[in-house]
């Protein structure tokens, strides 16, 4: 109360001195006191303890020293920085509120609106007790009390709201309207009257849009000055109930697991309305006017009226998915305004709710014992146990899980359940041997995903046995070892002994006869005996063949048995194959070019190339051949053991030289190859090598011997063309034939000799 009445004297203060100065038609540079008069904070939620809220601008021109700050609500104070804050949380506060800022030369007010307040001022009772907290208003202070407009009014417009009163107002003076509303956006929704100060709405209004308006007023003189003023005006809007509820969703679903107790929370469902949340208009009530099915009784489930909470009603015995009719409900829900009474405002929506399952039923297998016939040597699934499971499909507390507790040490079995029908399906992963077990019984047992609750266990029915019957059939033969590996000499004997091939018939019970039989041999170098399976060469082995690998030749074998019907198996055999010194060395490379003036009479550097391994390839010897004179113009030098350097001991002319060339290999006993190299004695200009061309010389041949040809041709037909007939006289034509005929033959002769020459030059 204290505080209130000092706010209140120093707002008049305030006024005072402030309508003083303006008297006296004068401002100083620095106006001590609050430098902005008013202030707005949006009210978004409680004001948390010491959070500031606003900075005010005060200043007393003298540097604020020993000033003091009261605020006409104790909840809020104002610390060393000029921050409005709450002395502690605060959920509710009045909409308007005063600071009082004092020092040694300063004494003034600021008003601080609060907007958006959950309560506004709705009833003009509430505008009754605003206006008497108001400062109270010396005799010539402007006094603009806070008015009210209700929302979607109906005309006549304008409609005169209330009055802004200043006593004894000069003739001079006129009151001006500004803010939010009158002159700035939205515009023209309130006027004032400038002699009367009547202010009045020009248009209906709604509440949702804007609750409330921060208006100023203040008057002038004929100049157009400010001589009162400003002045707050609030205008609030009181609400209708217009607007009906919303849900946040039109369809709700939640989920209640089976067996819950009574008063189980299931969902809570959330309405909306945008009427004004402090008055009945935005009061909700909530309500459950149909449940579907209605079965076993139509109240299973119950919701809070004023929270929105759905809970269980049905007793936990009853709440069985497994026996209820439906595992489903739909219940309508109505959200009534006006606190649920008869002429609130309503709103629906559904909410579907799913009675969930848990693992309360253990599954039993459908038969006592299953059985299985299943052909040796085969893999697969051979069998699908099925069980019954009254839990809700597709869930943990349905799904099956199978399991081999005995009866399985060689692990040859494994189950997979199937996803669709929850049955277990029993595969062979190993193949069985009728020979070794014709006859497995499996123990096996079946568990859920999920855990069984508590007081429900696995009975005798989740365990069964599955007899597992192997049927014989008759196996093929097999080989021992695969593959066979042996080592031969190339080039042995036709006829010689390779290998002798071991097939068994795991058919132990029975007494079967073997037969071989070559299946794949490249080479067609072997012959096998059907009977005893002895293998022998039908034609020489040769390791430089094309059909072996890596010194490695492959063979593959049949073996049959007389069983009804007949079975087969394959085995391998690969000869590793020795060396023999069977192919003679030849020398690389075949051509080498030399410049006629070069000055080192090097040629080339040739190596030895054999396709026999070592020790029947290098190291080579390779020397000038045996014709004489040779090492007149040539000579070879050893480099290392497979190359050697070929040397011009004089100089040659531009043309092809055949040198003649033996090479011997290392073998026991060695081969020898007479081989030539082409040398190329060429002009050498610059970058420039012209050498005589092989192909050329031989092209040019070609084209003399076909001229000799077209001549010896020419010559033929002449002598044709002067046959007897063309003769009219006998004499004169026996004269040109025997002229005729000594030219041909002297003709052919010609050109027989020089087809001779040619040929043997070619040759």
């Amino acid at each position: 109360m204290e505080i209130g009445v000092r706010v209140l004297m120093a707002f008049l203060l305030h006024q005072i001195v402030y309508v003083d100065g303006m008297e006296e038609g004068g401002r100083e540079a620095c106006v001590p006191g609050f430098q902005v008069k008013n202030y707005q904070v949006a009210y978004n939620g409680p004001f948390l303890k010491d959070q500031p809220l606003i900075q005010v601008e005060f200043d007393d021109c003298a540097g604020n020293k020993n000033a003091t700050f009261d605020a006409s609500d104790p909840s809020f104070y104002v610390d060393a920085d000029l921050n409005l804050a709450p002395q502690r949380d605060v959920v509710d506060c009045q909409p308007v509120l005063f600071i009082h800022g004092v020092s040694a030369h300063a004494d003034d007010i600021a008003q601080v609106e609060i907007t958006g307040l959950p309560l506004q001022v709705n009833t003009l009772r509430d505008i009754m007790r605003l206006e008497q907290r108001l400062p109270y208003r010396s005799k010539r202070s402007l006094y603009a009390p806070p008015m009210t407009v209700t929302e979607n009014q109906r005309g006549p417009f304008p409609r005169v709201l209330g009055r802004v009163i200043l006593p004894g107002t000069p003739r001079s003076h006129f009151f001006r309207l500004t803010g939010p509303g009158s002159d700035r956006d939205p515009k023209g929704i309130f006027s004032i009257d400038i002699e009367t100060g009547e202010v009045s709405v020009s248009r209906p209004l709604d509440r949702e849009a804007i609750d409330a308006y921060m208006l100023e007023v203040s008057t002038t003189d004929l100049a157009g000055n400010i001589a009162e003023g400003p002045v707050m005006l609030v205008i609030t809007v009181i609400d209708q109930n217009d607007n009906r509820p919303i849900f946040k969703e039109a369809q709700y679903t939640g989920e209640v697991l089976e067996g819950s107790p009574t008063g189980t929370t299931v969902m809570t469902m959330t309405a909306f309305d945008a009427d004004d949340p402090g008055t009945d208009n935005a009061a909700l009530r909530y309500s459950i006017i149909r449940q579907s099915p209605n079965k076993p009784f139509p109240n299973m489930f119950h919701i809070d009226a004023e929270r929105g909470d759905i809970v269980t009603v049905i007793s936990p015995a009853l709440l069985d998915r497994e026996t209820l009719p439906t595992t489903t409900y739909e219940l309508e829900i109505v959200a009534k305004d006006m606190a649920g009474s008869e002429v609130g405002l309503t709103g629906t929506a559904t909410a579907t709710i799913t009675i969930t399952d848990k693992n309360d039923h253990a599954p039993e297998f459908t038969h006592p014992l299953f059985e299985a016939h299943v052909p040796e040597g085969s893999t697969g699934v051979v069998i699908n146990l099925s069980i019954d499971d009254r839990d809700d499909p597709a869930t943990g507390a349905w799904r099956a899980i199978y399991s081999i507790i005995s009866g399985d040490p060689t692990h040859s079995f494994e189950f997979q359940t199937n996803p669709d029908s929850n049955e277990g399906m029993l595969s062979v992963v190993k193949p069985l041997n009728y020979e070794a077990t014709a006859f497995h019984t499996l123990l096996v047992k079946v568990e859920n995903e999920d855990p069984l609750v508590p007081g429900v266990s696995y009975g005798p029915s989740s365990t069964v046995a599955v007899h597992v019957i192997v049927e014989d059939i008759n196996e093929g033969p097999v080989f021992f070892p695969d593959p066979l590996h042996v080592t031969r000499n190339e080039n042995i004997p036709v006829g010689s002994f390779v290998a002798t091939l071991n097939a068994t018939d795991p058919d132990t019970r029975t007494i079967q006869s073997i037969r071989y039989a070559i299946l794949r041999d490249p080479a067609g170098w072997l012959g096998v005996n059907p009977v005893r399976g002895t293998v022998n060469t039908s034609a020489a082995l040769d390791r430089e063949s094309p059909y072996v690998h890596d010194n490695k030749y492959t063979a593959l074998f049949v073996a049959v048995d007389n069983g009804i019907p007949p079975a087969s198996g394959t085995g391998t055999l690969i000869i590793h194959l020795e060396d023999f010194n069977d192919n003679a060395p030849y020398v690389v490379p075949s051509v080498a070019q030399v410049c006629e003036d070069a000055h080192d009479m090097n040629v080339a550097i040739v190596g030895g190339w054999d396709k026999d391994l070592p020790p029947n390839a290098a190291p080579f010897k390779i020397e000038l051949g045996k014709q004489p004179g040779l090492d007149k113009t040539w000579k070879v030098s050893r480099v290392n053991a497979t190359h050697s350097q070929i040397m011009l001991l004089q100089s040659l002319k531009k043309a092809n030289y055949q040198l003649p060339l033996l090479i011997t290999d290392s073998g026991m006993p060695p081969l020898s190859n007479n081989t030539e190299v082409k040398v190329q004695v060429c002009i050498c200009k610059k970058n420039k090598k012209i050498c005589s061309s092989a192909h050329s010389h031989f092209s040019s041949l070609l084209v003399m011997l076909a001229t000799l040809l077209l001549v010896l041709l020419s010559a033929f037909l002449l002598f044709r063309g002067n046959s007897p007939d063309r003769f009219p006289s006998h004499h004169a034509a026996v004269s040109h034939s025997q002229q005729d005929s000594f030219v041909y033959r002297m003709t052919f002769c010609f050109t027989y000799s020089l087809l001779k020459d040619l040929l043997m030059k070619l040759l």
